[in-house]
């Protein structure tokens, strides 16, 4: 597999209302010279696909102004393949209700194969502080090009504080043949790979493995999905215990059911547990983002995220495929 650029996950800052909305486009970024087309995406009209909607009542907004151009850094860095190329500072006239800050960037993809690239963007405050921070996927770049893409930020809480920075914070690559995806069209695998945010609580890390029917056939699972886990360079992380079952891991999580074969029909689901604990002692913590997944034997692999912070336990529990009778076939037609 060719080597992809470094990595990590979004971080939430403060008491901030942050969004992770945006365009992208891989060849000119043509914007008229103020950013006023990258923004009118990052506006609250285009929430709702990260999970948020604009209050009730909010018109659309029109951007009948111009934003404020804030200077960057000199000179500016490239982190991990990312570079900052524009910070814009949004007044109440601009009519971008919910946008104070946004910030475009490049990606250039250095690898073989096309990546789709998940970048967190740092804006700091003229004390230096973290004011938030902002996420944006930039999909499908192919090989030696460069993607295009921005981000946004709106805080609650930041007084009188402006705004007067931005950086690469963390950048995540997938590839595009290997990405999973929760909705859209259907794979030509027939099936839908994906993993949830999870939960953490008290060291311990429990993250949601979904697979869903798509296709047109039935599709047989029998036991535990098989996991290659990665670094940060999408490298094999070999030090990791794959554990059968979450029993080593802790108790009252899921990941502890008998394993039994199952067959999905086109429209259903099932879902497995990964469990792990981040406690650290003596040794070198194991941080590893990425996780390949085969849902069974000779299944195309698909690459998820959930930013295994193993600390020294070197252990991870995988549960196995469970029917998820919680699941609902958005596309389905409901009974009467």
């Amino acid at each position: 597999m060719p080597r992809l650029p470094r990595a990590v996950p979004p971080v939430l800052v403060g008491l901030l209302l942050l969004t992770a909305c945006g365009s992208h486009d891989a060849s000119s970024g043509a914007d008229g010279g103020d950013g006023r087309v990258r923004a009118r995406a990052l506006c609250p009209s285009d929430y709702t696909q990260y999970g948020a909607t604009p209050s009730a009542g909010r018109p659309t907004p029109t951007l009948s102004g111009t934003p404020t151009t804030l200077p960057l850094p000199s000179p500016v860095t490239e982190e991990n393949g990312v570079r900052v190329t524009k910070l814009y500072a949004w007044g109440p006239e601009s009519g971008c209700v919910g946008v104070d800050y946004s910030a475009e960037f490049e990606v250039v993809n250095k690898t073989s194969a096309a990546a789709t690239y998940t970048v967190t963007l740092s804006f700091s405050s003229a004390s230096g502080g973290a004011a938030g921070t902002a996420e944006h996927v930039v999909e499908a770049v192919g090989p030696g090009r460069t993607g295009k893409g921005a981000a946004a930020m709106t805080s609650t809480n930041l007084g009188d504080a402006e705004v007067t920075g931005v950086k690469v914070l963390r950048v995540r690559s997938v590839p595009v043949a290997e990405a999973s995806s929760a909705s859209g069209p259907c794979p030509a695998s027939g099936v839908r790979v994906y993993a949830d945010r999870g939960d953490a609580a008290m060291g311990l890390r429990v993250v949601g493995l979904h697979l869903v029917n798509c296709g047109t056939t039935p599709y047989a699972l029998d036991g535990y999905p098989e996991l290659e886990i990665q670094d940060e360079d999408h490298d094999t992380v070999k030090d990791v215990r794959i554990l059968r079952g979450t029993e080593q891991i802790g108790t009252g999580i899921g990941g502890q059911e008998a394993a039994r074969p199952l067959t999905l029909r086109p429209g259903e689901a099932a879902r497995t547990t990964l469990a792990w604990r981040n406690t650290t002692q003596a040794g070198t913590p194991v941080n590893a983002p990425y996780a390949r997944v085969w849902a069974r034997p000779g299944a195309d692999p698909v690459t998820v995220v959930p930013e295994l912070d193993l600390g020294t336990t070197g252990r991870l529990g995988v549960g196995p495929w469970q029917r998820d009778e919680t699941y609902r076939d958005p596309g389905a037609t409901a009974r009467p």
